[in-house]
């Protein structure tokens, strides 16, 4: 069975060329046991490409690559010129083309991609946080949150947390109700990733009274009436007087607005 040897190179982690070059291979009988893949990752400098050419001579090895820096695929394409060396370049004819397109010039930064990625996974873990640890379901979550939001019923604090989760913040949220004791967790943590969600009797009234018509049930029950509401917010008040926190009204606030106080607040933590 004839072998066949693959030099992956890349500025980057390398992982694209190499799943191309594996998923080309698997297209032809016994391609994956009769082809053979070095990698060579985080190529930088030029003479890094004449070392990989000449060992790449040496072994009759085809040379993939995915080269961000136009200048190091212009190298190496000229090494392999030189070495009669076979090489295909997988990135280049698809920037320039793009390129082209858009009648803008590359960045030509490397390991962007993986950032993305990085990025994205971070915000699928926040989100996935924000749910897991919604309207107080698990105390535990409180120690690990980037932020915990507090706050009787209906005070936007579901929305609220899921907005966050997309700007990669964790999450969580617990309810205060005067029949409960709130969880030992809220007093254990920095009080500064605490923000209270403090809300007026009247809209707070108005917003419960339309949730009970939805759910198709009579807009008097306790839930809704103005005393019990009262007796819910000393309660709230008494909480966070005690945690020490800040407090954000949102009686007339969306929640987006109330996400840019909490993210200004954080900003300016960060720059003190």
């Amino acid at each position: 069975m004839k072998k066949l040897t693959l030099f992956i190179v890349s500025d980057s982690v390398g992982e694209t060329a190499d799943l191309v070059a594996k998923a080309a291979s698997s297209q032809f009988l016994h391609g994956l046991e009769s082809v053979s893949m070095k990698r060579f990752s985080h190529i930088e400098e030029e003479s890094q490409l004449d070392e990989i050419a000449y060992l790449a001579k040496e072994q009759n090895a085809i040379i993939v690559y995915t080269l961000v820096k136009s200048a190091m695929r212009k190298k190496l394409k000229n090494e392999c010129t030189i070495h009669g060396l076979q090489c295909i370049d997988l990135l280049g004819p698809v920037v320039d083309r793009i390129g082209s397109e858009l009648n803008q010039e590359p960045i030509e930064e490397p390991g962007l991609v993986r950032k993305l990625d990085e990025d994205y996974f971070r915000k699928i873990e926040a989100i996935e946080f924000a749910v897991k640890y919604d309207d107080g379901r698990d105390p535990r979550g409180i120690l690990q949150a980037d932020i915990v939001l507090i706050g009787v019923s209906r005070t936007s604090k579901t929305p609220l947390s899921q907005y966050l989760a997309h700007k990669r913040l964790k999450v969580a949220n617990v309810p205060l109700v005067p029949e409960v004791d709130p969880p030992n967790e809220l007093f254990q943590i920095d009080p500064n990733k605490c923000f209270g969600l403090n809300i007026s009797p009247e809209k707070l009234n108005s917003i419960r009274k339309e949730r009970l018509l939805a759910l198709g049930l009579k807009d008097d029950a306790n839930y809704a009436r103005i005393e019990r509401i009262l007796e819910e917010i000393v309660h709230f008040e008494n909480v966070v007087e005690k945690i020490g926190c800040q407090v954000i009204n949102v009686t007339n606030r969306a929640v987006e607005e109330t996400a840019n106080v909490i993210l200004s607040e954080l900003a300016n933590r960060d720059r003190a």
